[in-house]
């Protein structure tokens, strides 16, 4: 991944899956919730938000766009990731409805890389996977 996130790596849901450790891995990763790789696991294949009748009725491809925003599933989901990972993405979404994508974008980059060495960090990690330094985030 280049140190810039860029739009198709963020989910209908709000996650930037650049900073997930499935694309960060070496071994066959996947390339994210939007596009069809054959690495990409059976749980983000299945995924019910972005499998979600609803996505297809908005034009952002986004779940903000959404009547029942934010539904149940993406609750769930989002308290999932602010209790395990400190991130919320239902803020990530609010911030992409509110300020555009490219800000979005720009914080995302910042938030997410290591201080040590400049590599991409995962949210679901709590050390760099290249220099090993701890982080909080």
């Amino acid at each position: 991944m280049s140190n810039s996130p860029s739009e198709n790596l963020i989910a209908p849901c709000g996650m930037n899956c650049g900073i997930c450790i499935g694309y960060l891995r070496d071994k066959k990763p996947c390339s994210g919730c939007r596009s069809d790789s054959e690495f990409k696991p059976k749980h983000c294949v299945k995924c019910s938000i972005v499998n979600c009748e609803h996505l297809e009725n908005g034009t952002s491809g986004f779940c903000y766009d959404c009547s029942i925003f934010p539904c149940a599933r993406l609750k769930r989901l989002d308290k999932r990731y602010r209790e395990k990972y400190h991130m919320s993405m239902i803020e990530n979404l609010k911030v992409i409805k509110e300020k555009g994508i490219n800000t979005f974008l720009a914080a995302e980059n910042s938030r997410w890389l290591c201080k040590n060495c400049g590599a991409v960090l995962s949210v679901h990690r709590n050390a760099c996977l290249q220099c090993y330094h701890p982080y909080k985030t």
